[in-house]
This record gives structure tokens, C-alpha cells and sequence, in this order.
């Protein structure tokens, strides 16, 4: 197994982010430079028409240094190319399946049609195709991402390479002029001769697997091993962060340093919010502001530090490590001038709780929903359209469950009776142990039948997920 050892550097000047722990990982040789995925080219001459084509296959790619891996790739790339739109956009997505097995493509966090939702209720055979239509809803700008969601095999098909961004922006968007990076987090394990790898059914890694969620012991950042990020003392960057883990959590932080939070999940907050460090559970999102503080031809790191999401039974013994994740480069340039950044971001007016039709009370335990597997053929939560509900999430086991709700978003009330710091639009909320968290949800535009599930992968797979049926 290709063990990969995170250093990390005390004294430096850095800033910071939640990110979770992880075993030891790897250095590349050479650092590599951040790149950013390749965007997908639109087809379409039509103004306001997003079209492009997105083919899942398998591929032979190097991963890590000096091996080669078999891997499913979108477009021939993990990860895949960057999906982007602006609001009001009509996109089309021609699926191509070549894969050996039936997969999807789920658009993470965007409201859509059901039928466009790319869930175990829309399996595309292998061989088959799939032309995903929808139209990007006004005031959604926000950093989303796409991802397989077939029933028992998403763990797997992410694993493989399947994830890729999803940006949709807005002409009014107060921070368009601030330079922008791409952060997508991800993480892997593989074998001495570069193959991914995935443990013998019976054996006791797959147990802890199937408990932890599958960890892998080398990090990524768009493909990348410790890659660095230049920056110029003084310069403020925008960073779109997606973690595509499958089960790690990552707490970002740069050392000495606070970062400025200034979107969630699905889109812009209200404000401007500095935080010491940053939580962020797999598949959400965050972006934030960051700024050059130290002095020319300096560097320091972006990381992840030590968070205990585990049961402790199965917690990996190095679950208290810090690990590095990038390094942050300055140029020899002389320092920029202050960058202003807007106080009001923009409003989000507050899901009145007093409206609310019902409350839904979801008890997640290890592998279960309100004490049942997933069964494709039953309802869950039966709900109306164009009503509001509360939803009481409960955890009562010894680790963290990540709580994805498909084709609506919502906004987090209170974290175990104690109110929500600030307002945003979120589609995952983390549940730490032992603990519960309510949100407020309107079910606006689309019927339909929508999955809502444990975003641990092995969890998902393993039964954690639900049916929600809006009429």
C-alpha cells in the first residue's frame, strides 16, 4: 500500500480551514502547480443554452507518481471537466455510458426536475445514453458538483475517478472581480503497483469500511498531490472548495491565519463570516476568501487538522494528525493594495417556522433510517408541494453522519436546540455524534419521488438513504 507522510510546518504564517484527519499521505516527487480541470466546451450557439456531453469510461491514468491506474474517468479526466453555467441558463448534459455497469450522473445540490436528478430511480444501462435538460433557477449561483448515485455501487464509481464541478454564476455576483481557484478535496487508497485498492469482502478492512466509510491514504486536490498554489503578499483569492470524498472530513485551516467564509453549500451568505478553521463534511462546499499575509518569497500550507467523526472501536489510530494538503507559495512581487470586499453579500430572507405543515423526525443509527434499510419500492416521507416543513435530524450513534436532501435546499435552524449562527441555503448538514440538528425546507417547482440519505458513501450503499414522494 502507497503510504504518503503529510509534513507539517510550525511558524508559518498560513491561514485556515476545517479539514478531517487521514492516514499518512504521500508527497509527490516534485510538487506539481494547482490546475484547474479543463471546463467543458459548450455546443450550443443558442444565447442562454449551456450544451455539452459528458462520457463515462473506463480509462488507464497516472494518479500516482510513476504508476499507472485503471479508473473510471468523465471525459478521460479525474476529475472530470468543470460544468459551467450562469443563472437562468437551460443546460443540457448528453450523457454517454460506456462503462460495464449501469451508472448516473447526479448535478449535487442543484433544483431540478426529478427525472433529471441522475438517483438510483434513473439508472443508465451500460452502453446506454441520457440527455439531462433543466433550467438553472435564479438566484442559485453557488459551487455544486456532479457524481454517479446508483443504488449499492456509488462508493465505488466515485472511488473509480467520478466526480467533476459544477459552478453556476450570476451577472450580479458582488465578488466577481476577486481571483478565483478550484479546490476539489478527494482522497484515495491504492497497492504497491498503483491499482486502487479495494479490500477483500471479508476481511476486517472492510468491516471498518463499511462502519468508518472507506478512507484512502492519499490526498488530492484537482488530481493532485500537495500540488502548489502561487499567491502575491496582499492578493485576495477566491477559493471554491467541493469535497468529493466519499467519507473524509476535512477541518481547513492555514496556520496563523483566519479565512473569510463567504458562500456555503448553494450559494452566497448574507455576510462576510472569519473563521479560525473550517468544517467540511463530504460533499459540501464552501467558499471563502483568502488572503496573501505573508511576505514575498515566503510559503505555507493549506491543511487539515485532527477531527474525530469516527466511531471508537474502528477510529484509525493516527485520527489525530495533522495533514497538508497544499502549499501556499508567495512570489518575489511587492505586497498589492487592500482588496474592499462587500459587507452585504446578498439577502436571504428567512423560511417563516411558523408556516411549517409538519415535522419530520429522521433517527439516524448505524446503517438505518428511522430503524429501516432503503427499499426502492417504499415511501418514506410522504409530502405536499409548495409546502414548508421542518425537518428533526437525530443521531444517535457514537459517529458523524453527513445528511444530504436531493432536489430542495434548505436552511439550518438550530444544532441541538442552539440557533444557527448565520443563514445560508444548504442540501448537507453534518450531524456530529450523538447529536441533532433541524432545518426548515420548502418543496417549490418539482414533484416527484427524491432520495435523501447518510452522504457516507458505504452508508448510502449500505441502506442509509431513503424515499421522499412530493405530490
Amino acid at each position: 500500500m502507497l503510504v504518503v507522510l503529510l509534513t507539517t510546518t510550525p511558524g508559518m504564517q498560513a491561514m485556515t480551514q476545517h479539514a478531517s484527519s487521514a492516514r499518512s499521505v504521500a508527497t509527490a516527487p516534485t510538487a506539481p502547480t494547482l490546475s484547474n480541470p479543463p471546463v467543458l466546451k459548450n455546443i450550443s450557439s443558442k444565447t442562454g443554452t449551456v450544451e455539452v456531453t459528458i462520457t463515462a469510461a473506463p480509462a488507464r491514468l497516472e494518479l500516482v507518481p510513476g504508476k499507472l491506474t485503471d479508473v473510471y474517468a468523465y471525459n478521460g479526466s479525474v476529475p472530470g471537466p468543470t460544468l459551467e453555467a450562469h443563472e437562468g441558463d437551460r443546460v443540457i448534459i448528453h450523457f454517454r455510458n460506456n462503462l460495464p455497469e449501469a451508472s448516473t450522473i447526479h448535478c449535487h445540490g442543484v433544483h431540478l426536475p426529478a427525472a433529471m436528478d441522475g438517483s438510483p430511480f434513473g439508472l443508465i444501462p451500460a452502453g446506454g445514453h441520457f440527455d439531462y435538460e433543466f433550467t438553472i433557477k435564479r438566484g442559485t449561483a453557488g459551487t455544486y458538483w456532479y457524481h454517479p448515485h446508483p443504488d449499492v455501487r456509488s462508493e465505488y464509481q466515485v472511488a473509480m475517478g467520478l466526480f467533476g464541478a459544477l459552478i453556476v454564476r450570476a451577472n450580479d455576483d458582488p465578488i466577481a472581480a476577486i481571483p478565483e481557484r478550484l479546490l476539489i478535496l478527494s482522497d484515495n487508497r491504492f497497492r504497491p503497483d498503483g491499482a486502487i485498492d479495494f479490500p477483500d469482502s471479508n476481511s476486517v478492512q472492510a468491516e471498518v469500511d463499511e462502519e468508518n466509510g472507506r478512507e484512502g491514504n492519499v490526498l488530492f486536490v484537482n488530481g493532485h498531490i500537495m500540488p502548489t498554489l502561487s499567491i502575491r503578499s496582499g492578493e485576495v483569492q477566491r477559493w471554491r472548495v467541493i469535497n468529493a470524498s466519499p467519507s473524509r472530513i476535512y477541518r481547513l485551516a492555514i496556520p496563523g491565519q483566519t479565512l473569510v467564509q463567504v458562500a456555503s453549500d448553494d450559494g452566497l451568505l448574507e455576510h462576510p463570516v472569519e473563521m479560525k478553521d473550517i468544517l467540511l463534511a463530504n460533499s459540501e462546499r464552501v467558499e471563502l476568501l483568502v488572503r496573501g499575509t505573508g511576505p514575498p518569497s515566503s510559503q505555507t500550507e493549506l491543511q487539515t487538522l485532527p477531527y474525530d467523526r469516527y466511531m471508537p472501536q474502528t477510529r484509525p489510530p493516527n485520527w489525530n494528525a495533522t495533514h497538508s494538503l497544499v502549499t501556499l507559495r508567495y512570489s518575489d512581487a511587492p505586497p498589492m493594495p487592500p482588496v474592499a470586499v462587500p459587507a452585504v453579500l446578498r439577502v436571504i430572507p428567512a423560511l417563516d417556522t411558523m408556516k411549517a405543515a409538519a415535522t419530520q423526525v429522521i433517527v439516524m443509527s448505524q446503517g438505518l433510517i428511522n430503524g429501516r434499510m432503503m427499499d426502492m419500492n417504499r415511501v418514506d416521507v410522504h409530502a405536499t408541494l409548495g409546502t414548508t416543513e421542518i425537518w428533526q435530524l437525530e443521531n444517535v450513534v457514537g459517529m458523524d453522519h453527513p445528511f444530504h436532501l436531493h432536489g430542495f435546499q434548505f436552511q439550518v435552524l438550530d444544532r441541538n436546540g442552539v440557533p444557527e449562527k448565520f443563514r445560508s441555503w444548504k442540501d448537507v448538514v453534518n450531524v456530529p455524534k450523538h447529536e441533532s440538528v433541524r432545518f426548515i425546507v420548502q418543496y417549490t417547482d418539482f414533484p416527484g419521488k427524491w432520495m435523501f440519505h447518510c452522504h457516507i458513501l458505504a452508508h448510502e450503499d449500505h441502506g442509509m438513504m431513503g424515499v421522499l414522494e412530493v405530490q
